[in-house]
């Protein structure tokens, strides 16, 4: 189970935090597990775990990124508007019938770059179509789901291109397992203090329960409308069956659900963002009544414009969260071209569908209810990053009254 270039004693600290922590696996409980080939180390590591915590049968689905290549190097073009929607509804059975999730992430984030973007998003919207009876247990939150990251070789090659293969993994293995609390002593403990920070932060937010919270610096004059009823979330929370998981591993942000129609201004991201394959960066947008009417990039434009016309929802946004600049992640200097880690460096929004856990009583709302209180709905859900040392954010309540919340990128309580 060793592996020749990726601290193996590490390898198990983060297996452990994350069946104990990430999705905190429970006694009988089976688990659903995706993964690229590439993390097979890291797989069989949560497998062992997963059975030492009383998994009633752990199932991996392993990807390959030479057979995703071949898709796009000899496929007829009927290929990409097909996915393997038999595969995700059993996914959404097994969920149904009481699984937890968990996905490794490891792959090359640019490995699509190279190829048709029409080709990309049709296959990425055919993805997303076939995905959603699966999707909406995750992003309902119905049941306990949990991301990972494992160092692929061609992933750290993108992040350390001066540095031998080896050496590029070696590194990229180390920043995840420091941005993941696993790199020394008792990694669960750690966990658990952590979660306790961000619940005192979660605290004060729905303490003051902002109608709105308005954000300043440079290309960035933005208000953000919040939804009726919402709830700040961040670190571990309770899933509708019950279980307290962390969704993600790492993570910084806290996080809620805006009013998909009230969202007004400029906003220019402070991070590229990496989606499909394409580094999208220079992202500039403006936003009207909740929706984006203008949109352009330095890089990536097409791939932008092809995403926010995804459906009627793509346009809006469905997550908002609040990240310091001085989170471990920012402080590390490294652009990981990865959304689990990226998003935790600044604070960002997502477009697209929202957390129906991030409302009161989430879990007991219909769809219906959750769009009543101006919860967004989509087939896509992208987070990309709009904070920096110059950010400043201020929440507004209800009768207009203003109190600091961010100040150069840092809580200002």
């Amino acid at each position: 189970m060793n592996d020749p270039v990726v601290d193996p004693d590490a390898l198990d600290r983060l297996a452990e935090v994350a069946v104990r922590t990430g999705v905190n696996l429970q006694e009988g409980q089976d688990l659903v597990l995706t993964a690229p080939v590439e993390a097979l180390p890291l797989v069989r590591r949560v497998a062992a775990a997963a059975y030492r915590a009383g998994a009633g049968l752990v199932t991996p689905i392993l990807s390959d990124p030479d057979v995703a290549l071949a898709r796009y190097a000899h496929a007829g073009d009927h290929s990409f508007d097909v996915a393997p929607g038999w595969l995700y509804g059993g996914m959404a059975q097994a969920f149904a019938g009481g699984a937890a999730r968990m996905a490794i992430v490891a792959e090359d984030p640019m490995l699509l770059a190279d190829e048709d973007p029409g080709k990309v998003a049709r296959a990425g919207k055919a993805n997303s179509i076939a995905y959603k009876p699966a999707l909406e247990h995750i992003s309902n939150f119905r049941i306990n789901w949990s991301i990972c990251a494992y160092p692929g070789q061609a992933w750290a090659m993108r992040m350390f291109p001066d540095l031998s293969p080896d050496a590029a993994q070696a590194r990229l293995a180390d920043a995840i397992f420091a941005a993941s609390r696993v790199d020394q002593g008792d990694a669960v403990a750690r966990w658990a203090e952590h979660n306790a920070s961000l619940r005192e932060r979660t605290a004060w937010l729905n303490d003051h329960r902002f109608a709105a919270l308005k954000y300043s610096g440079p290309g960035l004059d933005l208000t953000v409308g919040l939804a009726d009823g919402h709830e700040w979330m961040g670190g571990a929370s309770q899933a509708g069956n019950g279980v307290i998981c962390n969704p993600n591993i790492p993570t910084e942000e806290v996080f809620t659900t805006p009013h998909a129609a009230k969202t007004e201004g400029r906003v220019r991201a402070t991070k590229p963002l990496s989606h499909q394959g394409t580094l999208i960066d220079g992202i500039e947008v403006e936003f009207r009544e909740g929706r984006i009417v203008e949109a352009r990039a330095t890089k990536g434009q097409e791939v932008l414009r092809k995403l926010i016309d995804t459906d009627d929802g793509a346009r809006r946004l469905g997550e908002v969260a609040l990240v310091p600049h001085g989170s471990p992640i920012s402080q590390s200097g490294l652009l990981f071209y990865n959304t689990l880690f990226d998003e935790n460096a600044a604070s960002h929004i997502a477009l697209g569908q929202c957390y129906s856990k991030c409302f009161v009583d989430g879990d007991r709302l219909s769809e219906a209810e959750v769009t009543a209180r101006g919860g967004n709905s989509s087939m896509i859900h992208v987070d990309w990053m709009i904070g920096g040392p110059e950010t400043d954010i201020d929440g507004v309540s209800p009768d207009g009254n203003v109190t600091p919340v961010f100040r150069k990128g840092e809580w200002a309580v």
